[in-house]
């Protein structure tokens, strides 16, 4: 009989954590290449930052979060994670700004606040939340 092996409990943080800043970069380069599509860029070029991928990492917090959250419907979920989302992307994004160095800048939205968070992504985060919630295989 072989003995049993445990892992660390940290390698399933460490690696859902990679699996969420991978995530968000595929997500990130997809939707700023369809942004290209819409302003008739012939190339599509899509495009992030590497400051983005701790930042979409954080993600990953959403499967211990959905853990707590599987007796609430999608839609309180989904507004969970939405204000999540938002939460993180206004302190990275206000933090990084004070330092000169935020990839984003929301300023020409009318919808935005302090240029790093706009508010007519509701249903965008609305549903990232959701997807890595289902990624992570939470609720």
């Amino acid at each position: 009989m072989k003995p049993t092996v445990k892992l660390p409990l940290k390698l399933p943080v460490k690696s859902k954590f990679i699996q969420c800043g991978m995530y968000g970069w595929c997500i990130e380069v997809l939707w700023t290449g369809l942004h290209s599509l819409v302003r008739h860029d012939p190339k599509l070029m899509g495009s992030s930052s590497l400051r983005m991928f701790p930042i979409y990492g954080m993600a990953s917090v959403i499967g211990p979060l959905s853990a707590h959250l599987k007796r609430f419907g999608t839609v309180t979920r989904g507004l969970v994670y939405m204000l999540g989302i938002y939460a993180v992307e206004f302190t990275s994004g206000t933090w990084l700004k004070k330092r000169g160095c935020c990839p984003w800048d929301y300023s020409d939205s009318p919808y935005h606040v302090n240029g790093v968070i706009r508010l007519d992504y509701a249903p965008l985060w609305f549903l990232t939340g959701l997807f890595y919630e289902k990624t992570l295989g939470g609720a």
